[in-house]
């Protein structure tokens, strides 16, 4: 399975503990039922995920990195007590998570960087299921639209500094971009059809080699 990867432009935040303890970074790694801003660049589209996307994917050893560096790591799902744990929460809005990192001097930095506002976004890596998404086209927006229904996998939530969609091909999976290229010919038929029948088959292949 293709890893993906999303940018949610949402505010990432420093919060006090209630007993006076350590601050922690707290966000949504991504939110269900909403259509994220236009994606790609040769075929734009908007995505957004079903509520029930998260049911029975694997979140079994998540990790919080910053800008998707497996060098610089933040907090795990899997290690106890209170410095250097991920806690992940899937609630009405989204996947919530929330961590206090590791007393590394990336950290602390990354740490006062959260609280001046200069790094305020986070991502999530993740797979979609075989069959997991569907693609469909918008003639009001002219964008097609992707509904993630079953996540396989989220491996990482990384808070970064700047979002890129270079194009399509570099974030969406090897079957999903197949299903796009099927949609995407599909409506390019029906136009064919018709100047072939407007123009007569023979004028029409003589236009394409012309």
């Amino acid at each position: 399975m293709d890893k993906e990867i999303r940018i949610l432009t949402t505010p990432v935040e420093l919060r006090a503990a209630s007993d006076g303890g350590q601050e922690y970074i707290d966000g949504y790694a991504l939110k269900f039922e909403r259509w994220s801003d236009p994606i790609g660049f040769w075929f734009p589209f908007q995505e957004i995920i079903s509520r029930s996307a998260l049911d029975g994917a694997d979140m079994s050893n998540v990790v919080a990195l910053f800008n998707h560096d497996p060098s610089m790591p933040l907090a795990r799902n899997t290690v106890a007590g209170d410095v250097g744990s991920l806690t992940l929460e899937v609630d009405a809005i989204g996947l919530r998570f929330q961590f206090i990192p590791t007393n590394t001097s990336y950290a602390q930095d990354l740490m006062e960087n959260v609280r001046a506002g200069v790094v305020n976004q986070c991502s999530f890596a993740f797979t979609v299921a075989e069959d997991g998404d569907e693609w469909s086209y918008d003639e009001d927006s002219g964008l097609y639209q992707r509904r993630i229904n079953q996540f396989a996998a989220i491996y990482d939530v990384s808070l970064v500094t700047t979002p890129a969609y270079p194009d399509t091909e570099a974030v969406v999976g090897q079957r999903s971009k197949e299903r796009l290229k099927k949609l995407v010919e599909q409506r390019k038929r029906p136009l064919i059809d018709r100047e072939k029948e407007r123009i007569g088959p023979v004028s029409y292949l003589t236009g394409l080699f012309s």
